[in-house]
């Protein structure tokens, strides 16, 4: 009895380790994240599940961390994630466009940084053939168009979205506080192309809906081809 009780014990004091462990890494190293919106098209889909690298962005590190580990500020081109500063507790994806100090414009459609035109046909979408400006539709419609020039605050990031024309980011809710960012996403691990959830709470039945059409359509709706592709 006494031998059963103490395999009890260590097997419980296994989970809490591996608990301890997996919430460790899950916060500080490498967090799960998935995509809800079209916002992020091409570049990453409705249904892409990726995983996040925590540990890459440390302002506070001391010189010795930067000497031995792969830590580095946020860059341009990073699609990182980070805390909406509009809805806090809500995590987004966007792709760094402007790092602070940089001035940011957007003249048709066409994105500017420190005046000179960037090349982003590599990522950047636009399905929409419609240019909006100003004195045409509301102001803050036309920021999706043109927009600025407008230069990026001191500890903030100016993110936008790859599909430029439906994508709701910095145009519309200004930069991005850099304690908001979270981690730089840098692996689909996998990718589903049934229905996800879109992060909303709509009950018990419908969770557990989505949940059994996951299950059947497992091996049928993964986009195998894009599954442990890095992000780019």
């Amino acid at each position: 009895m006494t031998r059963k009780r103490s395999n009890i014990l260590e097997y419980l004091e296994a989970l809490l380790v591996a608990g301890i462990f997996l919430g460790f890494a899950n916060t500080f190293v490498v967090k799960t994240f998935y995509i809800p919106s079209a916002s992020m098209e091409e570049s990453l889909l409705i249904g892409d599940h990726l995983f996040v690298n925590r540990f890459i962005f440390r302002p506070a590190a001391s010189d010795l961390e930067r000497a031995l580990l792969p830590l580095r500020a946020v860059d341009r081109g990073d699609i990182v994630i980070f805390r909406s500063p509009e809805t806090p507790s809500m995590d987004m994806v966007k792709r760094c466009i402007g790092l602070p100090g940089d001035v940011i414009e957007v003249v048709d459609k066409r994105l500017l940084i420190n005046g000179q035109e960037v090349d982003d046909s590599a990522y950047a979408l636009h399905r929409d053939p419609r240019i909006l400006r100003r004195g045409s539709v509301r102001a803050v419609a036309a920021n999706r168009d043109n927009y600025g020039p407008y230069t990026v605050p001191e500890d903030h990031y100016f993110c936008m979205g790859d599909n430029r024309d439906h994508s709701y980011d910095s145009r519309f809710w200004g930069p991005v506080p850099a304690y908001y960012v979270k981690g730089r996403a840098f692996l689909i691990y996998w990718s589903y192309g049934g229905e996800v959830s879109d992060g909303n709470w709509y009950g018990v039945a419908h969770w557990a809906r989505q949940l059994a059409g996951t299950v059947v359509g497992f091996f049928t709706k993964t986009r195998w081809d894009r599954s442990f592709q890095i992000v780019r």
